[in-house]
């Protein structure tokens, strides 16, 4: 059944852990119906949906990256962001739509981004083989806000998040503690570096996480430099169990 995705609609099947912010889709042991590589529309929404990129290879258990786009955008601008790099490396993209113009939380409240994101993830469980050491959530400005939340809420399935540029993290739960890479452009005049990364790497350092923080020269963007070192990350398995690793100290604050 194809899920409502009206700012509006009611979303069949939300339930407590969906409001909470919480996660159920696990990888699976075998993809039941692997999918040839390439780009796939995931088909559980009408106008608003979202992209499967399946990179070419084997069976093998590969990294998969959940990555979340921007206020007001959609999959198929945000796959520009990281697919040059993710299909040299082998990474797997899932690319889900917000049902609204961003994501819940940002709306209000916890809940049908989630419950997409669930049904989402259960279908790239079916039709890719994913390692679970190298799954991570990540995104760009409120994208990388809403990885950040539920990344930290879901640290039993995500072992890293990728934020690029983000502007607040507002986990409703803290599970487990996910290596957090987080890179922001200190000219950013959308989301000021000040106010939101600055004080957001080491609020999660001091917190116990293993951070590794990075800035750049420039704006609201993501460099392609940065994606390099963050997926280059991600196929290492960097950070389980000790963090991402050093990278630049975030600022005291």
């Amino acid at each position: 059944m194809a899920l409502p995705d009206h700012e509006d609609a009611p979303l069949p099947g939300i339930g407590s852990g969906a409001t909470q912010g919480r996660l159920a889709a696990r990888p699976a042991a075998v993809a039941t119906a692997a999918a040839t590589p390439g780009l796939h529309a995931l088909k559980l929404g009408r106008t608003r949906d979202g992209l499967l990129l399946v990179p070419p290879g084997g069976p093998a258990p590969r990294p998969l990256l959940v990555f979340l786009h921007g206020a007001g955008g959609r999959a198929d601008s945000t796959l520009s962001l990281v697919r040059e790099e993710a299909e040299a490396r082998g990474v797997a993209l899932l690319l889900p739509e917000s049902r609204g113009p961003t994501w819940d939380v940002i709306r209000g409240g916890y809940g049908p981004d989630v419950a997409f994101l669930d049904a989402a993830l259960e279908l790239a469980f079916r039709r890719v083989p994913v390692d679970p050491a190298r799954l991570a959530i990540g995104g760009f400005s409120d994208g990388a806000s809403y990885a950040l939340s539920l990344g930290v809420a879901n640290g039993d399935l995500f072992r890293q998040v990728l934020a690029f540029s983000p502007g607040f993290a507002a986990p409703p739960v803290a599970v487990g503690t996910p290596a957090l890479f987080i890179a922001h452009g200190r000219g950013d005049e959308v989301l000021p570096i000040d106010r939101c990364s600055r004080r957001l790497a080491p609020r999660f350092q001091r917190a116990g996480y293993a951070v590794r923080y990075e800035e750049f020269e420039g704006g609201h963007v993501v460099p392609a430099a940065v994606v390099s070192t963050a997926l280059g990350l991600l196929c290492a398995g960097a950070g389980l169990g000790t963090g991402i690793g050093a990278g630049n100290d975030p600022p005291a604050g």
